[in-house]
């Protein structure tokens, strides 16, 4: 299978995806394979609402339309456009799934694809739904992939190399269990935001979406800011109001009560608007409906700080942001050529 026909499959992938809507999704005929597909597509959204209640109706949606909005010629031609993927020798790469978003390990699915190797998928528990329906969606397009792409729920047997996400202690194990094995190995990491006391309420308002978006589950999602010293939160919490209606899923409103309870009874200090809390401290990960806070100096003293801290660090988020920053709202919504924790993936792939 060559490069142009994985890139012809994926964009018809793209625009597969692009169908469904958080209400009223409407079939397109023209698609190849909407017939079998669309709504077998459409329960098993249903489905992955069903076992896991982190995971609602809009934020998977959302996960499939920025894969639509992907899955493009131009975006595929620039992501793919430096590598030299002809000489790539068919290797079987095992992935070991996350399941804290939805379509969390998408991206390394297609990277497999694209670089001519078969794919081991070892789904997470809580995000089994999505992935099978799109392998199985892409087998109907070609049946070539049906050699390609296989799913086990037991251990990865029988495989070349290894990408592999989980915790800090999981990693531990998966350094251990693959060690004879070509690998990358993922770990906890957070995103943090950098604000100057400059910014608008809808600038703001954008960094919203970098906060609640999944709940703030995802390794892209900021779980810290970092503010000038004696920084005024009061346009902050006005211009986070609009997401107030997450309080009312379960899950987030106990974790807030909760992670509340214990601030409170452990005395610490905080600001609380009733749907999210900023605690001070210097970590990176926060728990859910909590956001840490840490004051800087000057913003060349911040530069060394994040230097120092680039391996707990997934994303530098920041208004009007440089090349290495993203800008406010944009965190969720990465390019196929944003690869998490800056390793390369394709790079890794296009070597075995």
């Amino acid at each position: 299978m060559t490069i142009d026909d994985h890139k012809s499959h994926l964009i018809t992938l793209g625009k597969f995806l692009k169908q469904f809507q958080v209400s009223n999704s409407v079939q397109d005929k023209d698609i190849p394979g909407n017939d079998k597909f669309f709504n077998e597509m459409d329960q098993k959204i249903d489905a992955a609402i069903h076992y896991n209640g982190w995971f609602n109706r809009e934020n998977i949606i959302f996960s499939l339309q920025e894969w639509a909005t992907a899955l493009t010629t131009r975006n595929l031609k620039l992501w793919l456009a430096d590598y030299d993927l002809s000489k790539s020798s068919e290797k079987t790469v095992g992935i070991v799934m996350a399941g804290n978003i939805p379509l969390v390990g998408f991206h390394d699915f297609l990277s497999v694809l694209v670089s001519g190797h078969k794919v081991l998928v070892k789904l997470s528990t809580n995000d089994k739904q999505l992935l099978p329906v799109i392998a199985a969606y892409l087998m109907n397009l070609d049946s070539r992939y049906e050699n390609r792409i296989q799913f086990t729920e037991d251990r990865l047997k029988d495989f070349d190399a290894v990408i592999a996400t989980g915790s800090n202690n999981t990693a531990r194990y998966f350094e251990y269990y693959f060690k004879n094995k070509p690998s990358i190995i993922r770990k906890n990491r957070n995103s943090v935001a950098i604000i100057t006391g400059s910014e608008k309420k809808e600038e703001l308002q954008k960094l919203g979406e970098d906060i609640f978006r999944y709940y703030g589950l995802g390794c892209r999602n900021v779980s810290k800011l970092y503010v000038p010293e004696n920084y005024d939160f009061d346009l902050f919490f006005k211009s986070m109001y609009d997401w107030n209606p997450i309080i009312n899923q379960d899950k987030y409103a106990n974790n807030y009560d909760y992670n509340k309870a214990v601030y409170l009874m452990s005395e610490f200090k905080l600001l609380d608007n009733g749907f999210l809390m900023l605690k001070e401290d210097k970590s990176f990960g926060s728990p859910i409906a909590t956001l840490f806070y840490e004051t800087y100096e000057n913003e060349q003293k911040l530069k060394t700080i994040l230097k120092e801290n680039a391996d707990k660090i997934q994303c530098v988020v920041k208004n009007e942001g440089n090349k290495q920053e993203v800008n406010f709202g944009q965190t969720q919504k990465p390019q196929l050529w944003d690869y998490a924790d800056n390793i390369d993936t394709i790079d890794f792939l296009s070597k075995l």
